[in-house]
């Protein structure tokens, strides 16, 4: 579901790259998504001065796991949302950097995550990333509305999640989504670039100007369990999200 690797940091110490590996299409269930949190916490209690999010060779995460989430009740859904928003927290309170190396197709919930890291690397081709929640059924919450906002500006923001916009990686580096391209097996040889030489500044600096830079995420996710997790599983109960995500698990059905 995961693999865990070592890279030497230039700098010393070592950099953790939490690499997902749940085929086909890295989809997050409630195990994937309490593996991928563990990882996140181990590797800090390790010491790891740096990390990386990556992927399999062209995809990044497929996101959700719909069709596991439409066999469970309310109570499960909850719990899977929870946990969701719980990772998204641990990577915006990490106290080292952290790198999404976004290895291919990232929509939904994949875009999500990478918008927790510091930095994100994305192979160029025919990949596409998005929050394309609406096109499912889904209204996309403020506190995720709010991250695309710091990342790409708030009116860019509005149009790509009123839309359910999924861009390629070259409309994605235009418009600051990702933070540079290239080919897909250098993605995560990038992000580690990218890390060595935030490391290799001096570090109580870099990491107090980083603390200050990311206080709004650190304020927003200070407690998963007061985000307003009801409303937005409201949204997913309701006939038409429902219709439309059972619809999705059908058309995906008829590809396998």
């Amino acid at each position: 579901m995961l693999n865990l690797i070592s890279h030497d940091a230039t700098a010393g110490g070592i950099i953790s790259e939490i690499q997902m590996a749940r085929p086909p299409v890295n989809a997050l269930n409630l195990d994937m998504l309490r593996a991928l949190h563990a990882a996140v916490d181990e590797s800090i209690a390790k010491g790891a001065r740096g990390i990386v999010l990556s992927g399999a060779p062209g995809m990044f995460s497929a996101g959700a796991d719909v069709p596991s989430l439409l066999g469970i009740d309310r109570a499960g859904v909850h719990e899977f949302w929870r946990e969701f928003f719980a990772v998204c927290a641990v990577l915006a309170r990490s106290p080292v950097p952290v790198a999404a190396s976004i290895t291919g197709h990232s929509p939904a919930g994949g875009a999500v995550l990478s918008l927790f890291c510091d930095y994100r690397v994305m192979a160029e081709g025919p990949f596409k990333i998005g929050l394309n929640e609406v096109r499912v059924g889904l209204p996309v919450p403020e506190n995720i509305q709010m991250a695309l906002r710091r990342v790409v500006g708030a009116y860019r923001a509005e149009r790509l999640l009123v839309s359910g916009a999924m861009i390629d990686a070259a409309e994605a580096l235009a418009c600051g989504f990702v933070d540079e391209t290239t080919g897909v097996d250098q993605v995560t040889v990038r992000a580690l670039h990218w890390l060595n030489e935030l490391l290799a500044l001096p570090s109580e600096a870099m990491l107090a100007t980083r603390a200050i830079a990311r206080a709004d995420l650190l304020t927003t996710y200070a407690n998963p369990d007061a985000l307003p997790l009801d409303g937005f599983i409201e949204g997913f109960f309701r006939p038409q999200t429902q219709a439309v995500l059972q619809q999705l698990v059908a058309r995906l059905k008829s590809k396998s």
